[in-house]
């Protein structure tokens, strides 16, 4: 049975929706991004944004100009870059996740696998790190991060495979872990994070341009910090298995945390380490400014609008609750803003998968809203999306709901409960109509949820 069509205004308010979304994302545009904060004039390099220059660089004092770097929305930064400098640029090598790509012409393309690494992120990881030798004194490097780094470039440490890798990042994703806590344990099993980039490229110049896709836009744990210092240890790794009571770690990887934790190898970079004395780093796009986008498009199409906070972290299921529980205040008292209503939110949180189904943390969210928003007026939308359009190992960005998306399920003699503890959310709107689909968006910056009440 194909799903029943919403009413008008519950059809218009997913239009209002799903534009709102794609103008969030517009902002954070990669290539533009990076135009906005480069500039060149003649032969100096000016970074900053709005006519502030942060760092000023004479690019005649250079031999060579190299990009490297790794994550969803890298090839078109690195097109802009290419389009800034031309054959300035002797040399490039970025990893990007497979399909993420772009039209480059002095920057060689490596496409890998995320979330999970792959054979062709390692190669791609150890062309960067062979690059990243050559560069000498009087080097600059451009490195362009952005979020998914991590999996992109996951050269092991020491002996690990990546197969250990794929198994630790697997029971990683499946326990509840922050990405904080994800990205802690790869730095130290990792021979390209935490810093270790920057060890490579030195004694060149480094200017690091980064998309965060992390809570707080902590530099060191986006892609976990390959050119930024560390200020997490071996023993910070450790103890992160022994919180979810993880106890398959391959014997590699725990001997490596049990080396380092007795100080037998070195730990990652940190800061006031001299090797960070010629790196610059720097934020050029974030989840704030595309919320502050998605606000301003609600506000022009009338709507009161609230951005409750871009730092949302914790259990995808209780952050639904909460998002539901203003919803349904708005409807019932105005507050914290009167219908027509839009609060709007970002960050990140986590799914302890419970089921063998698939999903993605959106979608799961949108699953345990749409439950909580069944038998209320048909007056309210929720949307959670991933800005780089892909939720988990699917290939919608997220979900759109209503209160009448349960029922719509109901009529298909679909459960709702029963796919939700499959942690199966993606087939269940695949059946409703729910999903949200962008196809690759090749930027990233966590995640939006919108809500919107009349």
């Amino acid at each position: 049975m194909a799903p029943t069509t919403p009413n008008s205004v519950i059809r218009e308010m997913r239009s209002d929706a799903e534009s709102l979304f794609r103008s969030a994302v517009q902002r954070v545009n990669p290539y533009e991004a990076v135009k906005r904060f480069v500039h060149l004039k003649g032969n100096r390099l000016f970074l900053g944004e709005q006519d502030v220059s942060d760092v000023e660089l004479d690019l005649e004092a250079f031999d060579h100009v190299y990009l490297a770097g790794g994550g969803k929305a890298t090839a078109p930064m690195a097109r802009a870059m290419e389009d800034l400098l031309g054959e300035r640029i002797d040399a490039g090598v970025i990893s990007v996740k497979y399909g993420f790509t772009d039209d480059l012409t002095r920057t060689e393309i490596s496409e890998a696998g995320h979330p999970l690494p792959d054979q062709n992120g390692v190669r791609g990881t150890q062309k960067i790190l062979a690059l990243l030798e050559k560069a000498g004194k009087k080097d600059l490097v451009f490195s362009l991060i952005s979020g998914g780094g991590s999996a992109l470039l996951p050269q092991p440490a020491d002996r690990i495979t990546l197969e250990e890798k794929q198994a630790v990042t697997r029971t990683l994703l499946g326990c509840g872990a922050s990405i904080d806590e994800i990205n802690t344990i790869r730095k130290h099993i990792s021979s390209s994070k935490g810093g270790q980039m920057a060890r490579t490229a030195y004694p060149a110049t480094i200017i690091n341009l980064m998309l965060s896709d992390v809570v707080g836009d902590r530099m060191d744990v986006i892609a976990s910090g390959p050119f930024v210092p560390d200020s997490s240890t071996f023993r910070d790794a450790f103890e992160i298995f022994e919180k979810y009571r993880i106890e398959e770690v391959p014997d590699t990887v725990r001997d490596i945390l049990k080396r380092g934790m007795e100080n037998r190898i070195p730990d990652t970079p940190k800061e006031g380490d001299p090797l960070f004395d010629r790196v610059h780093n720097f934020i050029i796009g974030s989840n704030i400014l595309a919320l502050e986008a998605a606000g301003r498009e609600a506000e022009r199409r009338g709507y009161h609008t609230l951005i409750l906070s871009s730092m949302v972290e914790g259990e995808t299921r209780e952050v639904a609750r909460v998002h539901t529980a203003l919803a349904k205040e708005i409807l019932k008292t105005g507050n914290p803003v009167p219908p027509p209503a839009c609060i709007i939110s970002g960050g990140e949180t986590t799914v302890t998968i419970q089921g063998d189904g698939m999903g993605g943390r959106n979608q799961e969210f949108c699953l345990a809203a749409a439950m909580d928003l069944q038998g209320l007026p048909p007056r309210v939308v929720i949307l959670s999306g991933g800005t780089d359009g892909n939720d988990g190992p699917t290939a919608a960005a997220g979900a759109i709901v209503d209160p009448e998306s349960v029922g719509r399920g109901d009529n298909m003699g679909l459960k709702a409960a029963d796919y939700l503890s499959n942690s199966d959310s993606f087939h269940y709107f695949e059946n409703t109509g729910d999903l949200l689909m962008t196809g690759p968006t090749n930027t990233n910056v966590m995640d939006v949820r919108i809500i919107l009440v009349r």
